[in-house]
């Protein structure tokens, strides 16, 4: 099971967090970011893409894998029984996905459009499980909520009250 997925950027500063066993408190939520990045940064690129590192809020075995692109560390924590090339080729299908959502994503893409990131980490993995990772099926589900987003923001003029939209849209209130 995936434990969470933080995005750092060499610096140490968060651009994209999602824990999927919960960590309470933020003082402990970015103790967690500081002890991953830590673990991965200090490592030569010349290294393996995985260790076994110590995250206490998560327990002991926890293994860090990651990617380092350019000025991002991609690290997704996981327990044992995870696969270590499996999830490698995981982070690689996030990335292809952003990279053609964002067309050559860069850290700014992740800062102003993190509910598309967001999004798409959505369609990958939901609740710690791996749920696809066909890029075509990836790229046809944002593709098609892009669709809709476009067509309900048709429907919606720019005047419109929230109970006008939800109306139109047969939402209505309760």
């Amino acid at each position: 099971m995936i434990k969470g997925i933080v995005i750092v950027n060499n610096s140490g500063k968060p651009r994209l967090v999602k824990f999927y066993q919960s960590v309470s408190g933020e003082e402990r939520q970015q103790s967690v970011i500081r002890r991953v990045f830590q673990q991965v940064s200090n490592r030569p690129d010349s290294f393996c893409n995985y260790l076994e590192g110590s995250v206490p809020e998560w327990g002991n075995n926890i293994k860090l894998i990651y990617r380092h692109y350019a000025t991002l560390y991609f690290v997704f924590a996981v327990d044992a029984q995870e696969s270590d090339l499996g999830i490698l080729d995981l982070i690689q299908v996030f990335v292809e996905a952003l990279d053609k959502r964002f067309e050559n994503v860069c850290e700014l893409d992740l800062i102003f459009h993190s509910d598309r990131v967001h999004y798409i980490l959505d369609e990958i993995v939901m609740g710690g499980m791996v749920l696809e990772t066909n890029i075509n099926s990836i790229l046809q589900a944002i593709n098609d909520q892009e669709r809709m987003y476009k067509e309900s923001m048709k429907k919606a003029g720019p005047s419109d009250s929230v109970d006008a939209i939800s109306t139109k849209l047969g939402a209505g209130r309760n």
